[in-house]
């Protein structure tokens, strides 16, 4: 079970929605709900001016960008006390937005996040966080979609399954998600590279750890196009899935974010909340 559940806070359209999600999955797990509201401040912009006394003043909207986390925070606290949540916790961290997340989240089961809106005026608002919690992150990371509604998570799960580390660790993450699905679809995206990766009879053998450990699961095998992302995310709706478990795969270069393709598309196109993990 899930018994600390994270969820970003900040000033987007999507926080509502955000929290609620979140909120849903802390009451179906008798877990606790932590909000944190990272100001993107980090504390090594305080001391920069008074490090050489001939510096001129760097100054940055504290109190302004501290008292809009606080606003933020307040909506998360009336969003999950509304939604049934009894005692939500409140945090605001100054600290880098994706930094601050990945600290917080190695003391949580879990961290929701959503990506940020395009055009995000606010100071220090980064619109690669989701990629950079993505590979930085300890836990599981479930990614809600940017737009539109989200119903129930986790009753019918889609399994993208190719055999790495990544994947590995994502469906190991969600065992007690999946085992508590009413319908399970593990995929194979058959003609990707690595095709030793799947074994003789591809997903059998995870399959089989999946069985062990009480999850009820069907293994489809589909082909491949031009971008396995959308053959995953088209099986994925042809199955009337609420849930993705993936890997999430790529690397950080000098603050850039390199995804894998199957990654960014289901990223960028996905309407499905995706549950991954690196």
């Amino acid at each position: 079970m899930y018994k600390t559940i994270l969820v970003h806070v900040d000033a987007s359209p999507r926080l509502g929605a955000r929290v609620e999600a979140a909120a849903r999955l802390a009451i179906a797990n008798d877990a606790h709900l932590t909000g944190v509201a990272p100001t993107g401040l980090s504390a090594f912009m305080f001391p920069l001016s008074a490090m050489d006394a001939g510096m001129p003043p760097i100054a940055f909207p504290v109190a302004e960008i501290r008292a809009e986390a606080e606003r933020s925070l307040d909506l998360f606290d009336s969003v999950a006390r509304r939604a049934g949540v009894n005692a939500p916790e409140r945090l605001l961290v100054d600290e880098e937005v994706g930094a601050g997340l990945c600290l917080q989240a190695r003391y949580a089961d879990l961290l929701v996040v959503s990506p940020p809106a395009a055009g995000d005026p606010r100071p220090f608002a980064r619109h690669d966080v989701t990629e950079y919690v993505l590979l930085h992150c300890a836990r599981p990371v479930l990614v809600l979609p940017a737009a539109g509604a989200i119903g129930a998570i986790g009753q019918r799960v889609t399994v993208a399954w190719n055999g790495s580390a990544e994947a590995v660790r994502a469906i190991t993450s969600a065992l007690p998600l999946l085992r508590a699905a009413a319908q399970v679809d593990l995929v194979v995206v058959a003609g990707s590279d690595r095709p030793d990766r799947y074994g003789e009879e591809p997903g059998a053998d995870i399959a089989l750890f999946l069985a062990r450990h009480g999850v009820k699961v069907d293994v489809n095998v589909v082909r491949g196009g031009d971008d396995d992302g959308e053959s995953l995310l088209s099986f994925a709706a042809a199955k009337g899935a609420d849930l993705i478990v993936m890997g999430a795969f790529g690397h950080s270069r000098f603050r850039e974010f390199v995804l894998g393709g199957t990654t960014r598309t289901a990223l960028r196109s996905s309407p499905i909340p995706l549950w991954m993990a690196h």
